[in-house]
């Protein structure tokens, strides 16, 4: 017989993949993957959105346990806080490069 699942593990599994996936928020955890702490006006120039946009998606992030922030002054900076996150999505590429591959050979 098969233990109980535990449903609220799922229910948090869940919430950080939800975080993950939307390309403007992927776009965020990479950027902060490759240049380290940004801020929200660096964010947004890269994003090329509004602020309360990227705002909202950062909100979401840092919800999720993926991102963590610091304010000095005025600004406020964004780092990346689950570096596992980066594995995570470098599995996403090779299994999309080897799906392109498969299908280029078919």
């Amino acid at each position: 017989m098969n233990p109980p699942r535990d449903h609220a593990k799922y229910e948090a599994r869940a919430a950080i993949v939800k975080a993950l996936a939307c390309p403007a928020r992927l776009m965020i955890v990479d950027e902060l993957t490759e240049f380290g702490e940004r801020s929200v006006q660096e964010l947004t120039a890269m994003i090329g959105t509004d602020a309360s946009t990227v705002s909202r998606h950062l909100s979401i992030l840092k919800s999720a346990g993926i991102v963590a922030s610091r304010k000095c002054g005025t600004n406020v900076y964004y780092r990346l806080r689950m570096g596992c996150a980066v594995g995570f999505l470098e599995c996403v590429e090779s299994m999309l490069r080897e799906d392109a591959e498969m299908r280029a050979n078919v």
